[in-house]
């Protein structure tokens, strides 16, 4: 999960890298005179490696306009607490100041998407975000 601008711009940058480095891969194989079937199991990893980085920044890009997926039974609370600082366009400093922690501390978390997470540190987190989970229970019967 791509968590700040300088990721975003490192991973923007790679992933152009990478569809040159995937061009230029399948032109030689080409000329080499392998089949496309050939051709096609060579540059599959590569391609993989590619669509998930393409994946990632356009999750970040989301992320930034604020648009955040669905989260059941508080899996990816993390992953919600990271997007709702990207999209508020706050760096994991000016969290820590609000929060009267470290940058490390929240860079750590963040690394880990706050794995293990209690609901009171969840919750201190969101008002330091100023944001509020609204949440809704149905019965799985």
């Amino acid at each position: 999960m791509i968590r700040n601008d300088g990721e975003y711009q490192e991973a923007v940058a790679r992933l152009e890298e990478e569809r040159i480095r995937l061009d230029e891969q399948r032109k030689q194989l080409e000329a080499s005179g392998l089949s496309p079937d050939q051709i096609k199991r060579a540059v599959d990893p590569m391609e993989s490696f590619h669509l998930q980085l393409a994946e990632e920044v356009e999750s970040y890009e989301r992320l930034q306009r604020g648009e955040f997926d669905e989260i059941r039974n508080l899996r990816g609370i993390g992953r919600l607490l990271i997007g709702l600082r990207i999209a508020q366009g706050l760096s994991q400093r000016e969290l820590a100041e609000r929060l009267g922690v470290n940058e490390s501390q929240v860079s750590r978390n963040e690394r880990n998407e706050y794995h293990g997470v209690t609901l009171e540190r969840a919750a201190r987190i969101l008002d330091a975000l100023r944001a509020e989970v609204l949440t809704t229970v149905e019965s799985c019967e």
